[in-house]
C-alpha cells in the first residue's frame, strides 16, 4: 500500500518465547492505514495480555482521514481511552495492581514517519546499512543514565533494568512521546518488544536487517531469539519504504 509519493511493504510476527505460557505481546501490521504497532503487556502483572490486545484492537479500527493530523488525533484519542479503561479496571476490585502495556507505533505520513511510544518497546531504523534506535526507553535505567547516575556500560544486569516508567494503563493520565522523521528511499523500520533486544546484540540486529525481505528479516530475528534463552515474549514488525 502507499500514498501518492511513497509505497511500503511490511511483515509482523509475535511468539510466546521459550519460557512463558501466555503471550502478553500483541502486534498490528496495518499497511492500508500506514500504521504498525507493538504492545507488550506488563510481565508479572495481571491481565497483561488483555492490556496489549486492547491497544491493538483499538488501533486496528482506526479510520481513514484526508488530513494526517486527524489520523494522529484519532490514534492518540484511542490510546487515551484504552488507558482510561485499563486504569479503571485495575482499581475496580479495590486492589492496587497494574493492568498495563507498553506501546510503540510507526505512522506513515506524507514524506515522514511518526514514532509514538510509551514504555520500552522500541523502533529502529536501518538507513544505508546503519542501524539507529529512534525511541528512548521510558525506564528507570534510562532515567539514571540521563541524569548521569549510571553508565550505559553498567546498565545490563542493573537491578531495576526491567522497571518501566510509562505504560498505557499505568497511570491515570497517559503521556505519549512523539518523534517525526523524514522518509528516505530504501529506509527499513523495525518495531519490537524487549523480548527481542534483550537476547540479541545491536550489531546482530543490524546484520539481520540488512538483507532479505521484511518477511525474511522477521523470521531471522525471531529464529535467532528462539535459539537463545528467549525468556520473554517476542514481537517484531518490519517495514520497507520506497519512493515511487
Amino acid at each position: 500500500m502507499a500514498d501518492e509519493t511513497w509505497q511500503w511493504v511490511s511483515t509482523g510476527v509475535t511468539n510466546v518465547g521459550n519460557v512463558r505460557k501466555i503471550n502478553e505481546d500483541a502486534m498490528l501490521d496495518l499497511p492500508q492505514r500506514g500504521l504498525w504497532v507493538v504492545a507488550d503487556g506488563m510481565g508479572g502483572h495481571q491481565a497483561g495480555d488483555v492490556a496489549s490486545s486492547s491497544i491493538v484492537q483499538a488501533l486496528s479500527e482506526i479510520g481513514e482521514h484526508d488530513r494526517p493530523s486527524k489520523l494522529v488525533d484519532e490514534l492518540e484519542d484511542r490510546l487515551i481511552e484504552v488507558n482510561r479503561k485499563l486504569f479503571e479496571m485495575s482499581k475496580s476490585d479495590g486492589q492496587s495492581h497494574v493492568i498495563g502495556s507498553t506501546v510503540a507505533a510507526v505512522v506513515a505520513l506524507p514524506a515522514h514517519c511518526l514514532c509514538v511510544w510509551a514504555g520500552d518497546s522500541r523502533v529502529y531504523r536501518l538507513r544505508n546499512f546503519e542501524l539507529e534506535q529512534l525511541t528512548v526507553d521510558h525506564s528507570e535505567v534510562e532515567e539514571l543514565i540521563a541524569e548521569g547516575s549510571l553508565d550505559r556500560s553498567e546498565a545490563a544486569g542493573y537491578p531495576g533494568e526491567n522497571v518501566i516508567t510509562r505504560a498505557v494503563g499505568g497511570e491515570e493520565e497517559l503521556v505519549l512521546e512523539y518523534q517525526l522523521f523524514p522518509m528516505q528511499h530504501k529506509d527499513r523500520y523495525m518495531i519490537c518488544s524487549d523480548g527481542l533486544y534483550k537476547d540479541i546484540e545491536t550489531e546482530e540486529i543490524r546484520e539481520m536487517m540488512s538483507e532479505g525481505s521484511t518477511a525474511d528479516v522477521c523470521q531471522k530475528l525471531l529464529s535467532c531469539a528462539l535459539s537463545r534463552r528467549c525468556s520473554d515474549n517476542v514481537s517484531i514488525v518490519t517495514m520497507d519504504f520506497e519512493r515511487r
